[in-house]
């Protein structure tokens, strides 16, 4: 192999060890599931809701704060929403009531994950946690981002 060939030919090994291994880290980061699992109407009128965080990341968050869009029965932004779900502990499901006033729950068309205010694992720097949140809605209204 010519001198000009071997640095190309040791680059190219080094990337695919690179790809060999992305999968193996995605794969131990896991997911944090947040369900909307339940509307309740709330006497006097708003919406009680139920989420269960599913964390299967591997560490638990100190801080996890979303910021969410609700959405009218028209489809039209009724207000956003922020809720505070920490503290959430490693490999475990736990479960968060939250309420949203003057708005009934048949109402609710859609719920938007607008922004992640605060994702925080426990004694380390704040991240960006979107791409290991799996959404999902047992309701009417379909959670999102």
């Amino acid at each position: 192999m010519s001198t000009l060939f071997k640095p190309l030919a040791a680059a190219a090994a080094i990337f695919a060890l690179a790809l060999s291994v992305a999968p193996v880290q995605a794969q131990q980061q896991g997911s944090l599931g947040v369900e909307l699992n339940k509307f309740e109407e709330i006497e006097g009128g708003g919406c009680r809701t139920f989420f269960l965080f599913r964390n299967k990341t591997g560490q638990s968050f100190e801080g996890f704060e979303m910021s969410l869009a609700i959405l009218d029965g028209n489809a039209v932004i009724d207000r956003l929403l922020s809720i505070d779900a920490a503290p959430l502990p490693v490999a475990r499901t736990t479960l968060k009531l939250f309420e949203i006033p003057e708005i009934s729950c048949t109402n609710i068309s859609e719920i938007l994950l607008h922004d992640m205010t605060s994702c925080k694992p426990q004694n380390a720097e704040e991240t960006d946690c979107f791409a290991i949140i799996e959404l999902s809605s047992k309701t009417s209204a379909p959670l999102v981002k």
